[in-house]
């Protein structure tokens, strides 16, 4: 047993501005950094939430160039929603998973299941008219993200990019990674020992996202204006993980 204390840092990172299409989110990450008087290091993990990553990536969309096909409007119609947003979600989707008036689930083109496709209107300017999708490859963008702080602050630095999904058999909203560098996105924890010299069987822990979870505490998800946030004192080894890690085989899904 293991008697040395252990801590985890969680700072929200201040004064991150309202993103526009293009802006350099490093270069605005080490701006916030330095207001919060703090370098970043060797282990450091930084979650940054999908939707500033979608908004310099450009992937608003305008609701008034979205044209609706027949499945969109067969959908719309069961589900009591926006022909115009059920036509995203199809398109950002592989299949539908669930549907009922108000509610449209759908397995996302990235592996995992979601409401909308991850399609939101919250803290996107422009009103009802306008959407925000979430990036097209977050993994992606994450390994950008991680190159471009090592380059200007030779920190070798952990990215994970969050959004926020519900749970079948829960109520309320966690933060889960859907793009990851840096870090592992899953833990296999099979062969260890627990406390009584028993090796562990089935244990595989969804590390980035505890981690993306943790960031959610101080980010919140209403106007907080607090969309990044870098965790010091996690120990994690050093290995490029994928959130596609994360996403369940379908051979191994007993609910579908």
């Amino acid at each position: 047993m293991n008697y040395a204390p252990a801590s985890l840092s969680i700072i929200a990172l201040p004064g991150i501005p309202l993103i526009q299409p293009g802006d350099d989110l490093a270069q605005l990450m080490m701006d916030a950094l330095a207001r919060a008087g703090v370098t970043l290091q060797d282990g450091d993990a930084l979650v940054v939430t999908s939707k500033i990553v979608s908004k310099a990536e450009g992937r608003l969309v305008d609701l008034a160039d979205v044209v609706a096909s027949d499945s969109a409007r067969q959908v719309a119609a069961e589900t009591q929603k926006d022909p115009r947003i059920v036509e995203l979600v199809l398109r950002e989707s592989e299949q539908i998973s669930r549907k009922a008036p108000g509610v449209l689930v759908t397995k996302h083109r990235l592996g995992f299941v979601s409401a909308n496709a991850g399609i939101d209107q919250s803290n996107v300017d422009g009103g009802d008219d306008h959407v925000l999708l979430l990036p097209v490859d977050p993994d992606a963008s994450a390994q950008a993200l991680r190159d471009r702080l090592h380059a200007l602050t030779g920190a070798d630095a952990a990215i994970v990019i969050s959004d926020s999904h519900g749970r079948p058999f829960r109520i309320g909203n966690v933060g889960v990674a859907i793009g990851v560098a840096g870090m592992p996105a899953a833990l296999d924890l099979r062969g260890r020992p627990d406390l009584y010299g028993r090796k562990l069987k089935i244990s595989i822990q969804a590390y980035a996202d505890m981690v993306a979870s943790a960031a959610n505490l101080v980010a919140g998800e209403a106007d907080e204006g607090r969309p990044v946030v870098l965790l010091r004192g996690l120990n994690f080894a050093r290995q490029e993980g994928h959130a596609s890690e994360l996403v369940r085989p379908v051979e191994q899904d007993l609910y579908k």
